[in-house]
């Protein structure tokens, strides 16, 4: 039989060699991610800076882009300014407005308040666009548990429908400590129920961590698939269920894996925004610019440590 075996591959062509070498091996080397590097402001909300002073900060500290709060869109124009004063500025400190985070409950279990969702989302969504935005976060808000995943799927596809509808196109994201949809895994679940080319979804160090999905879970994941990815870090002297997204501390100064998250990043290929996303008190009392530089230059060095 084997003798046989290795005549059969022969006449087909291939070497006793080819044969026991994986087919990616003949395929070749996918292109490795690109990353670049993001402030959420977050990290410096608790200075109340302001949209304008949150963008000046994001320049001056060496950032490609700024992820910003749709409410802070909506009280800087309530203030009467307009959304292309908004991008000229964003543009005039040499940035991208790479995602912004917002709270539509378009998941909602109950049926009237995910319409109400719906079109909450619309308008946020071309109020973005004129800012230059592309992506809104997409958190399961509104949602009980348990979720009906398929239905959650088929409410993403219906989002994702209304993103090509406006140009600015909705990360599906889960939070590590909102039972209903806390876990990798759901969200993997209602990005296959959704079964479209654009999803796209968020993680989260933190969340990873908070919510129990671990890290493995990454390496299923390949492409575009995932654009934003928030950065942050967790202490180890706090029971992985009793932490809080205050207790984020900078990339590389907790005991996440980073390394191992950041080459599965590397390794899926396509494009790798890097958001910068903290809540720590201890940091707003410090003076935002410092806190930006000090984040970038961490997420700096967490890739450099895995080039």
């Amino acid at each position: 039989m084997k003798t046989n075996r290795r005549n059969l591959l022969k006449g087909l062509g291939l070497g006793s060699v080819a044969a026991l070498t994986p087919f990616s091996s003949f395929s070749s080397s996918p292109k490795k991610s690109n990353f670049s590097y993001c402030l959420n402001t977050s990290t410096i909300r608790g200075q109340k800076p302001g949209l304008r002073k949150y963008i000046e900060i994001a320049g001056e500290a060496g950032y490609d882009g700024i992820e910003v709060w749709v409410e802070d869109v909506k009280q800087y124009i309530a203030e009467g300014n307009s959304t292309a004063e908004i991008r000229g500025l964003i543009q005039d400190n040499g940035l991208r407005v790479e995602n912004a985070i917002g709270f539509a409950p378009w998941m909602a279990t109950d049926e009237a308040k995910s319409q109400q969702g719906f079109k909450q989302m619309e308008e946020e969504m071309y109020m973005l666009a004129e800012i230059g935005c592309k992506r809104v976060a997409a958190p399961g808000i509104g949602a009980e548990a348990p979720v009906d995943l398929m239905i959650a799927g088929k409410k993403y596809k219906a989002l994702l429908n209304l993103g090509r509808k406006t140009g600015v196109m909705p990360q599906l994201e889960f939070w590590g400590a909102f039972t209903p949809f806390h876990h990798l895994g759901q969200v993997l679940m209602v990005a296959a129920v959704a079964n479209d080319p654009d999803t796209r979804l968020l993680p989260d160090v933190y969340h990873l961590f908070r919510g129990g999905s671990g890290f493995e879970g990454l390496k299923l994941i390949h492409g575009q698939a995932i654009e934003i990815f928030h950065m942050n870090d967790f202490p180890a002297d706090i029971p992985r269920e009793q932490q809080q997204d205050k207790d984020r501390v900078y990339p590389g100064d907790g005991v996440a894996p980073l390394p191992q998250i950041i080459s599965d990043l590397k390794r899926m290929g396509g494009d790798k925004v890097l958001s910068l996303e903290l809540f720590n008190p201890a940091y707003w009392e410090r003076d935002p610019l410092e806190v930006a530089k000090t984040g970038l230059l961490k997420m700096k060095n967490a890739v450099k440590a895995v080039s």
